[in-house]
């Protein structure tokens, strides 16, 4: 079984349901094995910052899945959800991003891990920090803490 952390986010219609419906759908599979649940957590939009504010979660899982299996399965999850891709950082009903997965370096068409920008996004790293403060990531070599501390995005990131 390979740990992985993954963030959800959504900022349209039910915020809250959204979320516990991601996380649901990953319970029942059969190959994942949800660990730990951070917070809730209000945050501003990032990239297009014209729409409402998000909610954002993140998770750490254990899984046999290799992690194009992992994307397939959350891509559909966000599929079965109600998830429209219509432009690039637009709104969204529900998201849900793989962010590491065990020490892994991926860089494939459609799947990069670590995140390629986890670094710049306080959105992501508050909380994941709150689920592995120490977590080491396997290309920058520091902590999700340290990552945090040094995050020059200032926005808001607040607990509900």
């Amino acid at each position: 079984m390979q740990t992985a952390f993954l963030l959800t986010g959504s900022n349209l219609g039910d915020r809250l349901s959204n979320l516990k419906q991601a996380v649901l759908h990953l319970k029942v599979h059969t190959a994942i094995k949800v660990d730990h649940i951070s917070r809730v957590y209000e945050t501003a939009a990032w990239g297009k910052t014209d729409q409402e504010a998000f909610h954002n979660q993140a998770l750490e899982i254990r899984t046999s899945l290799t992690a194009r299996e992992l994307l397939d399965l959350v891509l559909d999850i966000e599929q079965r959800i109600g998830r429209e891709r219509k432009e690039r950082w637009g709104p969204r009903i529900i998201d849900i991003d793989i962010i590491f997965f065990g020490e892994q370096v991926i860089d494939k068409k459609g799947l990069e891990v670590p995140h390629p920008r986890l670094q710049d996004r306080r959105f992501v790293l508050v909380p994941l920090a709150e689920l592995a403060p120490d977590l080491q990531h396997p290309v920058l070599k520091k902590t999700v803490k340290e990552l945090l501390a040094n995050c020059e995005d200032q926005l808001a990131v607040i607990p509900l």
